[in-house]
């Protein structure tokens, strides 16, 4: 990766230096939108000329970028922009800085007209007695083709989040009317006996009528906010928009990050920061949670999941909500991120449609929950001991001091063995990758010697990386476990043991699909370039694919598990494959590679054998009924403004979603737990062996009950315990 960016870095200084004569006096948008432009057509592995076609498409982009929900711009406006739709190549080599001035105009004057809309109506109030709907899918409208169609829209739109709200209100009430009761009914319990009053007894029950003034109060200050923020985006805001709807055209992955984004490239509320532990997106007009980190306080508290909206968020137990609803995800988290020990609450809009508050205390992330673990598991109907393994992504600490999860995996594989357990399961669920080097690695603990995945550059030169270490630390029967968060290392390991028919690959459908590298090049590099100022972003490019030894991509496709159960999160669409201009599946030359020369396994007896348990299995099956559920709701856009009509289509989805819940545990024992697995480092121990020793207990006790309420692990434990029978068999014969 050294040598990537340095080349990178060199095209830059070359780029500049030759740039330098004609752009020495030019304009600072001219010469990075020339840089960003050539490097894009240089470097990434598309090898894509940045011409009209790119242009065109870009355009659609562009447009959804400065008027994502059709909502400002009027369909003469668009026509107005249009004119441009071939010219933003032009832009990046020009800096010509028409379409910029045009766009400010419009949007202004459309964000202008929408304020005069909002002080109407929200003076005037709403009717929610009357049956009318709203489309919420920006793609199925149209841009409005007057003022007056621009209006309705709008009123809609005000009333739609004024109802929401309201309706958020009336159950915060009814929340807030059972802790009263209980409180009080605990307190009557214990013989009246005199106690400082907590918060929610003081707090007034607000009247239907004044839950209502709340909400238009509410909505209407943020829309107010919301609006004066936009009018704030200057020239360089609409750049950055033009610079990455021609970079998206490439790929997804590839990004332009001006100077005021970079510090939050990847926002990602965790790692040293305090905060809930989750990784954030902008996903049209919200705010998408995209993955729950390992050890963070949501993570502990269990209730904020991926694929959640983020509808608005409050702090403490009673501050006033902020609605993040069309704000950027850089300026959201900053109302989500605060200090260890606060409470932040988060109104979240859920897949099937519901919406729930989430009341999670900060802290920092607990590092150790991101490790490997591992635990020996029983079940109670099979006569298996099975290790199962957990890796939550590849760490390494590539400056030598800390641990990395190749050699963690190595250590509890040697552990395992001297217990003596029958199986392994290597868990690599919700795995979204890390360092490429442990892939290789943990790969070559369960296989000789061999090659383990194939890098392809943008010049079409491809490197191989192996695994020359001949020794195996565990070989006997194994399974992978993926899903479809499964991505990019963990499908290159989860691959490679597929191909050397190492392991059974169990989950979901397909894994992520992830499988592409990008580098990201500090544009400050360029000395031409620091005449401008102290930074001047940065650019995120794909430079390279991943492809099995079998010669196939994991990119696009990802892997398909040998034997395929229902995946929990099987309704979203958030695989690469689901982005817009994600590069596709393609094959290079299949490499030579010996064959696992292990136990064999029949895998279509395995798939047979499993279907037969599934179809029988009540817990299992509420899994699929839920996804089956959530996908035929998928394409439900058009939402009614009615209030009675929407609490009965509330009251109809939660009625449904209970009847999916898994309360049942699973009939498994835990024979052991290795504590510093679970446990915070040994300095934590010294300083304080009695918290570190809580910590444990409650650590293991969280972990028990995840294992126990997974009912796709109980029958990945039913088709090890056939591998198991199959291995055994077959040694008997011998």
């Amino acid at each position: 990766m050294f040598k990537i960016q340095l080349k990178l870095i060199v095209c830059l200084y070359v780029l500049s230096v030759a740039f330098s004569s004609s752009f020495a006096f030019q304009s600072k948008d001219k010469l990075v939108g020339n840089i960003l432009k050539s490097t894009l057509e240089t470097y990434h592995y598309k090898k894509l000329s940045i011409d009209d076609s790119v242009s065109q498409k870009a355009f659609a982009e562009y447009l959804k970028k400065i008027d994502f929900g059709k909502q400002f711009l009027l369909k003469k406006d668009v026509k107005k922009l249009e004119k441009f739709q071939f010219s933003l190549d032009d832009f990046m080599v020009s800096g010509d800085k028409k379409i910029i001035d045009l766009s400010i105009k419009l949007v202004s004057s459309g964000v202008k007209r929408a304020e005069g809309f909002r002080k109407k109506f929200f003076k005037k109030g709403f009717n929610f007695e009357k049956k009318e709907s709203l489309e919420l899918d920006p793609e199925k409208r149209s841009f409005p083709k007057s003022e007056k169609e621009q209006k309705e829209l709008w009123r809609k739109i005000f009333k739609q989040a004024t109802l929401s709200r309201y309706l958020d209100i009336l159950q915060e009430q009814e929340d807030l009317k059972k802790e009263q009761v209980a409180s009080k009914t605990n307190k009557d319990k214990k013989n009246k006996k005199k106690k400082s009053k907590s918060k929610s007894d003081s707090e007034k029950i607000l009247s239907p009528k004044e839950a209502l003034k709340k909400a238009n109060e509410a909505i209407g200050e943020k829309y107010e906010k919301l609006f004066s923020r936009i009018l704030k985006d200057d020239s360089d805001d609409f750049r950055e928009k033009v610079f990455n709807s021609v970079s998206e055209i490439f790929d997804p992955h590839t990004v332009y990050l001006p100077p005021k984004k970079k510090e939050d490239f990847d926002i990602d509320i965790s790692g040293s920061l305090e905060g809930i532990g989750a990784v954030l997106s902008e996903d049209g007009s919200y705010i998408k949670v995209v993955s729950i980190v390992p050890g963070g306080a949501a993570w502990r508290q269990k209730e904020l999941e991926a694929e959640d909206l983020i509808i608005s968020v409050s702090q403490g137990k009673s501050g006033k909500p902020v609605s993040l609803v069309d704000m950027r995800v850089d300026d959201a988290v900053r109302y989500i991120r605060g200090k260890k020990g606060t409470i932040v609450k988060l109104t979240v809009k859920k897949v099937d449609g519901t919406r729930k508050t989430i009341s999670i205390v900060r802290d920092v992330v607990k590092i150790s929950e991101s490790y490997v673990k591992s635990s020996v598991i029983e079940h109670k109907e099979l006569g298996q001991k099975v290790g199962y393994i957990r890796v939550p992504k590849f760490y390494r600490d590539f400056n030598g001091q800390g641990r990395n999860c190749s050699e963690d995996v190595r250590k509890e594989l040697l552990r395992l063995k001297k217990i003596g357990v029958n199986g392994v399961i290597l868990d690599l669920r919700n795995n979204g990758g890390g360092a490429l080097e442990d892939a290789r690695i943990m790969s070559g603990l369960f296989i000789k010697e061999g090659p383990i995945v194939q890098i392809r550059n943008h010049k079409g030169a491809t490197d191989v990386l192996k695994d020359y270490d001949p020794s195996v630390v565990y070989g006997g029967p194994l399974v992978v476990m993926i899903n479809r968060f499964s991505a990019s290392a963990s499908e290159i390991l989860a691959g490679a043991l597929q191909d050397y028919k190492r392991a059974v690959i169990v989950g979901g459908e397909y894994s992520h699909g992830k499988g592409t590298v990008q580098a990201v090049l500090n544009l400050n590099q360029a000395p031409l370039l620091k005449m401008f100022g102290p930074t001047m972003g940065a650019l995120k490019v794909t430079i390279q694919k991943f492809y099995r030894i079998n010669g196939s991509s994991t990119q696009y496709k990802g892997i398909t598990p040998d034997i395929i159960l229902p995946d929990p999160m099987g309704y979203a669409k958030n695989r690469e494959q689901d982005l817009d201009y994600s590069l596709k599946w393609d094959q290079v030359a299949k490499l030579n590679y010996d064959l696992w020369d292990g136990p064999f396994y029949n895998l279509n007896k395995l798939k047979n054998d499993s279907a037969k348990r599934v179809k029988k299995n009540k817990r299992i099956n509420k899994v699929k009924g839920s996804v089956d559920y959530l996908v035929s709701k998928r394409e439900d856009t058009v939402v009614s403004l009615n209030k009675k009509a929407v609490q009965k289509e509330d009251k109809k989805r939660e009625e449904v979603m209970n009847k999916f819940k898994i309360e049942e545990p699973n009939k498994l024992i835990l024979v052991s737990n290795f504590e510093d697995a679970l446990s915070e480092n040994e300095e934590i121990k010294k300083q304080n062996k009695k918290k570190w020793e809580e910590d444990v207990k409650r650590r293991k006790s969280d972990w028990e009950e995840e294992l126990q309420k997974d009912s796709l692990l109980e029958e990945t434990l039913f088709i090890m315990n056939d591998m198991i029978k199959s291995s055994m068999s077959k040694v008997s014969k011998n």
